[in-house]
Order: C-alpha cells, then structure tokens, then sequence
C-alpha cells in the first residue's frame, strides 16, 4: 500500500491548515484528491459576482492540483457543490471552464444543491480526483 502525501496549497492553504488542520489534497500512487475548493482569494474573501466566484474556484484547484504535482489534464472526476440552486449562468460557466481547463477529455461530474459551505458568502465548492500517469 502507498503511504498517502498531504499538500497545502501556499497562500490560503496555509491559512486555512493554521485554523482549521486540513490540508488541500493527498496523494496516494497515482490518485490525486482535492478538498473541495471554494472561490475565494488568499485571505479567503468571496467576489461578489457568481461567475468570478466559480471562476477563482477553477483557478484555485489549478494551484492546488499543482502543489500536487497533478494538472487538469489529469483530472477525471469532478463533484460541486452549490448554494442558492442552479441558475443557467452555473451550468454556463462550469461547462465554460471544462471546455477551457480539460480541452481534450469530460470528466466524470456531480453537482450537488446544498444549504451551506464553510464561508457564510460561499456559493461554489468543487473538489476533484485525478490520475496521475
């Protein structure tokens, strides 16, 4: 069996080990997994708009996948989580951010309506899996 690998994204990765002891993904051989990534900045504030929230939440599992020595082109299963339902704008700029991040291959996704997520103005957290050859 591998020993799991804990990564901790820099800027608000560290921020959130010191106050809440998690860290942002593990590896284990291949596998790649993320916690679930929100829209926030490194000192985890939330844009106002939706689209920039869902936009900053594609932008920091990026990093996070990186600190992991994983990419997109890696990813192969995507879980979502939303507050407020799904206006047509989510399903937009989720299937825009596919399209744009994973050219080449569609993951496996499940969205899933929640009543909450760890930040009060959160809308949006995504966490993924990928396989690293």
């Amino acid at each position: 069996m591998n020993t799991p690998e804990f990564f901790v994204t820099p800027g608000y990765g560290e921020r959130l080990l010191s106050a809440l002891h998690y860290s942002q993904a593990v590896k284990i051989g291949n596998r790649v997994e993320t916690s679930g990534q929100g829209g926030w900045d490194d000192d985890l504030h939330i844009p106002e708009s939706l689209e920039e929230e869902i936009t900053q939440a594609f932008q920091n599992l990026e990093r996070t996948l990186a600190t992991a020595g994983a990419s997109w082109d890696q990813v192969v299963h995507v879980n979502s989580y939303h507050v407020g339902g799904f206006p047509p704008e989510v399903n937009e700029v989720m299937a825009r951010l596919y399209r744009h991040y994973m050219p080449n291959h569609a993951p496996i996704w499940t969205q899933v309506g929640v009543a909450a997520l760890g930040l009060p103005t959160m809308r949006i957290e995504i966490r993924v899996t990928a396989i690293v050859p």
